[in-house]
């Protein structure tokens, strides 16, 4: 089993005063930051493909920067991952964060499933078989079907984090498997994995908030150096095992090179003063200068709800044949498939901010001539899979009788 041991010699420091930093130009904020790099040494030798190195890179806003550039393996070598799908009702599986009638963070056992077929979302057969389906080499033939994806061994991913942060004018929220970071441990970290209210499927998380993309890669959906402080707080019986939990400690750096804390301070006291991304400036662990970095909290998904700082350009891509930043290679035998709806293999249903965007929603975008990620940002403000409609169409500027039409439809249960 993996063990990585969270600790932060080396920090990212504060960007000046947040309001003030905000009217300021990229280039003044680089200039005025007093910022040590991200520290590479930190990262996982079991987790990396190839030498992590500095390189010069563009981010979002133009600006040039250097960044740290990481090429990360499918899995840290000797990494444990699962369970996901528990195979009857008898047995146990991961975790899910449900967001329909009696919301909330569950195990996936007996008494999730069962409550999930009394609100009509049917995922086992009358023998109590759990409807389980590899949706990268398979397509589920059934209406729910519990996802767990194989792994592909070959693929690799290459991340891009700046080693100086640049505050952005604004900040950029995170929406459904938004690209969040890479965790010390070299696993790429991704915001709320897709509702089984959008696609009808359940893409089941493991203890430690991962599973792995259609593409054949591991990935966190939650800050799991920290998981077991929700476990705690909303009263499931669960404990991550593929990392150590350490809720002081470094997880690892977000996509606009932000370092990312578990869910207390230095002194083991949650904070008080997070902004609406979870961050703050104050000290980072014992080297007494004093940053703005995201702290996870105790409630599912622990991560920040937005990044305040710029990404660089093109700062994610995989080998694979699918999924998330898929570029396979020029000849590659393609054997893997995008989830149920999800596209054409290879292809990267992503909108601009790089939120997923679910089935069917491509599509109802352009119907309503706006783009992919207004829509999603739109259906978010407005409740997520079960948004209020008539919010929606008013923030897009149409009707709600042509939202309806545009829009795919539900899944049936």
């Amino acid at each position: 089993m993996l063990l990585i041991t969270l600790t932060a010699p080396f920090v990212l420091s504060a960007c000046g005063d947040e309001d003030n930093s905000q009217s300021q130009s990229g280039s003044e904020q680089s200039a005025r930051a007093n910022a040590s790099q991200v520290d590479i040494k930190l990262f996982s030798l079991n987790a990396l493909a190839k030498q992590p190195e500095i390189v010069d890179c563009t981010l979002e806003n133009g600006d040039d920067a250097q960044c740290a550039k990481l090429v990360v393996k499918y899995l840290p070598d000797e990494m444990e991952i699962g369970p996901f799908c528990p195979t009857t009702l008898d047995d146990k599986g991961g975790i899910w964060d449900w967001d329909g009638t009696k919301a909330g963070l569950y195990r996936l056992d007996k008494a999730f499933l069962t409550m999930l077929s009394e609100q009509g979302y049917i995922f086992y057969d009358e023998d109590g078989t759990v409807h389980v389906v590899d949706n990268a080499t398979s397509r589920p033939t059934v209406d729910h079907a519990c996802i767990q994806v194989s792994e592909d061994q070959e693929v690799k991913v290459t991340i891009l984090i700046p080693t100086t942060p640049v505050m952005a004018d604004k900040a950029t929220p995170m929406g459904v498997v938004s690209k969040v970071g890479i965790a010390l441990a070299g696993v790429p970290i991704f915001s709320d994995a897709p509702s089984v209210q959008h696609t009808g499927h359940l893409p089941a998380l493991d203890t430690c908030a991962g599973h792995v993309d259609p593409g054949g890669w591991y990935h966190y959906h939650g800050t799991s150096s920290d998981i077991d402080s929700v476990y705690a707080h909303e009263h499931v019986d669960a404990e991550c095992s593929n990392l150590p939990q350490d809720p002081a400690g470094l997880f690892g750096y977000a996509f606009d090179g932000v370092p990312i804390y578990g869910s207390v301070d230095a002194d083991n006291v949650m904070p008080t003063d997070l902004d609406e991304c979870n961050g703050h400036t104050g000290l980072i662990g014992d080297s007494g200068v004093s940053a703005y970095h995201y702290h996870s909290t105790n409630e599912f998904p622990n991560l920040p709800k937005c990044l305040k700082g710029v990404v660089a350009k093109n700062n994610f891509s995989t080998t694979a044949q699918a999924g998330v930043g898929a570029r396979p290679p020029e000849g590659t035998n393609m054997t893997r498939n995008e989830p149920a709806g999800g596209g054409r293999p290879g292809a990267n249903n992503m909108s601009g901010n790089g939120q997923m965007v679910p089935p069917g929603f491509a599509d109802a975008a352009k119907k309503l001539d706006v783009s992919e990620a207004q829509l999603m940002q739109a259906m978010d403000d407005a409740g997520g899979p079960n948004a209020d409609l008539a919010k929606v169409a008013k923030t897009l500027g149409v009707t709600e009788a042509k939202l309806k039409a545009a829009l795919p439809e539900r899944p049936k249960h």
